[in-house]
């Protein structure tokens, strides 16, 4: 059963553990009592005006005001809505999380926009419809979303109300309900003092009480015994830090509380590697690193400085991740379940670099949003975020737009190499293991863009559902690796679990040229004894060899390509690519492969609106079976 758990929880379970290493920076920085010390009693800390400060609330929001005001008067006649018991039984009963979701997110947007918006305009015109927000919202069995209640002892996605639950959104909304009590429970009360009582209660049970009650969530990994530590673990405890930040003003309770976080989120530390490389891809770096960092600055703020991890090497790469991972034109490097578009929240890139005084981060997001005239306020129900975005919306204003990435990106813990050549050529390219978060069957796939756009391709996923966490992951096409740029080896593809990964990873600078052995991504029926994947990207082309040795013969060999926009296979052994009037072409020997194109037709609106219609699949199939051979395929620009 716990492994069920955790298939459902955003993680794919019981790692190795090689990556964990016991750091334990912020452990090492404090205990309970150097907690006392330094933390700042009563909100002092806070860096935004107090609600009535009219004057500090119109410097904060400068020019931003009317566009914050506006955001909100869209909420000021919204119908909230109802969530029913049978939107949460959807999601066991078909595997649906949105029919649950999706209102519950419209909810909680609203009541976000509402309290940014009279912060803004300060005139009580957005009160009243506030308190319905919180009160609705103080009437919810649970804040947790269904995808992520059968943590419940009952296994449940249907609300228990013997328990609390701690999931992301749970803790989102315990943030930003702390944040409301904070600027408004004096406004709250001149209504009735029972709104800011029964908020007060309902975070401080729902989150407080129960975090420091609990050990059982996975994701705090107090007893870390081999699992994985994703974005879970920054993300929640950046909630409950501000829970306690923003309502506990006993000191002793206080210290306990933060150092409880603190031994938490070491864990998180702990399992990334050293190279800072976010092996969840670019869309899960906000929630990872980007969470984490949004833990560091309010542990920062809340005392004076005095706490900070920020000019530690490895905070620093885990920052500057986000800006090399990007390609161009909104594309990046999507390994795992990340999607290829995106290139991050610029007012939190900006933010974090600013932190670790990266000036390459601070450029990168003054270019992300460049056309934008300044940082865009970030929506919704991370209010801590939002409030972060207006107090740094001016310096980053200033700041000089620039994102130029090295010749040569390598991470060699994680096994993430990118490199560029004067073509316009942009490799990436992976080694790793089978049970990295997020996880697909890819250990010694590629992706390559051309011009900032890609041509040859890594899917990405399809919408969340029941299904992509549970025992059938591996059963959906994006998840395995004959739909990556990799080969079927006796016609066997990859395996999923920790044991298969990659082995004899070398980079050889000089050459641009990355090798690897993945045989040992493969199982046993593979019966393969050495496969040597080689990617090396000279000036004008990029040259991709398969060197191995098999065991015994069972199936003709396959090399899969996975490719995207319109193909033209006219002449054998060459296959051209060309997407947006950028071409590249791909050769193979002919004697040796029988091509084939398979029509991927992308139904998934979270694949179609990134591809379109459809993406192809190129199989190269050996004419011969043979135990030791060498395989070569080359791609230039044409």
């Amino acid at each position: 059963m716990r492994q069920i758990l955790f298939l459902m929880l955003f993680s794919i379970p019981f790692l190795s553990g090689y990556a964990y290493e016991e750091r334990n920076l912020l452990e090492n920085q404090a205990d309970v009592a150097r907690l006392k010390e330094i933390l700042i009693p009563h909100q002092k800390w806070v860096p935004y005006p107090k609600y009535t400060d009219r004057a500090g609330w119109d410097s904060l929001t400068n020019d931003q005001k009317q566009m914050l005001i506006r955001r909100g008067e869209k909420y000021l006649n919204y119908e909230w809505k109802v969530i029913k018991a049978t939107d949460y039984l959807e999601y066991e009963r078909s595997g649906n999380r949105k029919i649950m979701e999706n209102p519950n997110s419209s909810n909680n947007s609203a009541i976000a926009e509402l309290a940014i918006a009279e912060l803004a305009e300060g005139k009580g015109r957005f009160i009243d419809q506030l308190i319905n927000g919180v009160v609705y919202t103080c009437e919810m069995t649970s804040w947790a979303l269904s995808a992520h209640l059968p943590v419940q002892h009952s296994k449940r996605s249907l609300p228990d109300y013997r328990e609390h639950i701690i999931d992301l959104v749970a803790g989102d909304v315990g943030g930003m309900l702390s944040w409301i009590y904070y600027f408004f429970h004096d406004e709250f009360d001149k209504v009735d003092p029972i709104i800011s009582k029964r908020l007060y209660k309902e975070i401080k049970e729902r989150i407080m009480d129960t975090y420091m009650r609990e050990d059982r969530f996975w994701w705090m990994a107090f007893d870390y015994k081999g699992q994985l530590v994703n974005n879970w673990n920054p993300w929640c405890n950046a909630n409950v830090l501000q829970c306690f930040l923003l309502l506990e003003n006993d000191k002793d309770k206080l210290a306990q509380a933060v150092y409880r976080t603190m031994v938490s989120t070491d864990k998180f530390i702990n399992y990334v590697h050293s190279d800072g490389a976010c092996e969840e891809g670019p869309s899960y770096w906000g929630h990872a690193a980007g969470k984490m960092y949004d833990y560091l600055q309010l542990l920062y703020d809340a005392t004076g400085g005095k706490l900070s991890l920020f000019s530690n090497p490895m905070i620093r790469n885990m920052g500057e991740y986000i800006s090399r991972t990007y390609v161009g034109d909104n594309w990046v490097v999507n390994f795992a379940d990340a999607s290829a578009k995106g290139g991050g929240d610029a007012g939190l890139i900006f933010r974090y670099g600013k932190a670790i005084d990266s000036r390459e981060m601070q450029e990168y997001a003054a270019w992300l949003s460049r056309d934008k005239k300044g940082v865009v306020i970030t929506s919704g129900r991370d209010m801590f975020r939002t409030l972060q975005c207006l107090l740094y919306s001016e310096e980053m204003r200033k700041t000089q737009p620039v994102h130029q990435t090295p010749a040569i990106t390598w991470y060699p813990e994680t096994q993430f190499c990118y490199m560029k050549n004067k073509k316009g050529f942009f490799l990436a390219a992976k080694g790793g293991y089978n049970n990295e978060s997020h996880n697909h069957n890819d250990v010694g796939t590629f992706s390559l863009y051309y011009n900032a756009v890609p041509l040859i391709i890594d899917a990405g996923v399809g919408t969340y559902t029941r299904q992509t966490f549970g025992k059938e992951r591996y059963t959906i096409w994006t998840m395995q690796s004959n739909y990556h740029n990799l080969p079927m080896i006796n016609g066997v593809p990859q395996e999923f679990g920790s044991e298969y990964k990659a082995t004899d990873v070398v980079l050889n600078e000089k050459k641009k040229q990355l090798s690897m052995n993945i045989a040992t991504a493969y199982p046993a029926e593979a019966a393969v004894e050495k496969w040597i994947r080689t990617y090396r990207l000279k000036d004008n082309d990029l040259e991709i060899s398969d060197d191995f040795v098999l065991k015994e013969l069972k199936k003709e060999n396959q090399i899969n390509f996975l490719l995207w926009g319109d193909i033209d296979m006219n002449t054998s052994g060459r296959v051209k690519v060309t997407v947006k009037g950028q071409t590249v072409e791909l050769s193979y020997d002919a004697s040796l492969f029988t091509p084939s194109l398979e029509t991927i037709k992308l139904t998934d609106p979270r694949l179609s609106n990134v591809w379109g219609k459809e993406i192809y699949r190129l199989s190269l199939t050996a004419k011969k079976e043979v135990k030791k051979g060498r395989y070569v395929f080359n791609v230039k620009a044409l």
